[in-house]
């Protein structure tokens, strides 16, 4: 009998040996002077205290535990936040609130996350999707406010993140694949604001390639039909030497319109990080959108952002990092460093905008 409960004690400590866990708290911080000009209607700068000059300032939980046989149990619940003033960047658990598998099939996640368009083309961008001076994920424009109403070329964006959504994403032989549903939602329609991606890359010595395909819906309108927007992405990347690397960006929008005009932009950009010393990394960039036809038919924008940064690192975790960026836009028309819809930008009111940042980030 004695030896009986002896055993009967020792298995949960058995199982949890096979059934390992782990949960992890992470986050960056990150914040620095701004100064930019062109910042109001009256042609005045400002110079302020910003949040993520180079990376979103974020904090989150993710764990896994050991499924055995090869699969994983795995969740990410992660949120943005705003340095300046403390305030969340958005829903709690806006950036990621994902649960899911992990296997040698793949990984497979439910919740709100990042897309696979974002996920595939973030290596190719060479400011690392900056929130500020890098329009990767999309440009600025500034409608209102303006003498001349500007092209709205924030439009012509990548749907970076969505709610209700599968994600899936593997490596095999060298080539990654993955897709994203996001559910829309809408009693009577499983079509209705519904968004699907597909995305495929791959990588061999020093060259990198990626290509990803979306189709996001709007609802059905009472008079029938319903918008829709087709974008693909194109990512090339060569590491020249374990110094230099040059990275290239391309995007295609098109959106149907049912009730207005249609809306054609392609946004591409261009850029170098050079590895200068063991703690100094520099990074050159362009990004530059065609405007192919607005909603407005107003005179087209088509601005252009040129960036310089330098980041240097205190250690593994801790940079210092300088950036400048000047924007301009052809027409009259009004443009700004960081892309439209972000938080952290400061909207432009003229046809050309310089910034710069000194700042410090932290991660932990």
């Amino acid at each position: 009998m004695k030896k009986l409960a002896i055993a009967l004690a020792a298995l949960p400590a058995a199982a949890a040996v096979h059934a390992q866990s782990n949960v992890q708290l992470y986050g960056l911080v990150d914040a620095g002077v701004e100064y930019v000009n062109h910042a109001s209607a009256t042609g005045g700068s400002v110079t302020r205290l910003t949040s993520g000059g180079m990376n979103t300032s974020r904090f989150g939980l993710r764990g896994s535990e050991d499924l055995g046989g090869g699969l994983k149990a795995l969740f990410q619940l992660e949120g943005g936040l705003f340095i300046d003033n403390g305030s969340s960047d958005g829903n709690l658990f806006g950036r990621h609130a994902t649960v899911g598998l992990e296997g040698g099939f793949g990984r497979l996640v439910a919740g709100r996350s990042f897309t696979t368009a974002y996920d595939f083309m973030l290596p190719f961008d060479p400011m690392g999707y900056a929130p500020s001076y890098s329009w990767a994920t999309g440009a600025h424009g500034s409608p209102t406010a303006a003498t001349v109403p500007a092209t709205p070329v924030n439009r012509y964006a990548m749907t970076t993140s969505a709610s209700n959504l599968l994600k899936y994403q593997g490596t095999f032989s060298g080539f990654k694949v993955g897709a994203t549903y996001a559910f829309g939602e809408q009693a009577g329609s499983t079509g209705d604001s519904a968004v699907a991606m597909l995305g495929v890359g791959y990588g061999a010595g020093p060259v990198s390639a990626a290509l990803t395909i979306e189709r996001a819906n709007g609802n059905t309108l009472a008079t029938g039909g319903r918008d829709k927007t087709t974008s693909a992405h194109a990512g090339l990347a060569y590491a020249i030497s374990d110094a230099w690397a040059v990275k290239a960006g391309y995007r295609y929008f098109k959106r149907d319109n049912v009730a207005t005009a249609d809306l054609r932009g392609d946004t591409m950009w261009v850029g170098v990080n050079w590895q200068a010393l063991p703690a100094l990394g520099l990074t050159a960039a362009v990004y530059h959108v065609n405007v192919r036809d607005t909603s407005l038919g107003l005179p087209e924008a088509d601005p252009t952002l040129y960036v310089l940064r330098a980041k240097y690192a205190l250690s593994k975790r801790t940079d210092l990092y300088a950036v400048t960026g000047h924007s301009r836009a052809k027409n009259g028309q009004f443009v700004g460093l960081t892309r439209s819809g972000s938080p952290e930008g400061v909207t432009g009111f003229a046809d050309t905008q310089t910034g710069v940042i000194v700042g410090v980030q932290h991660r932990f």
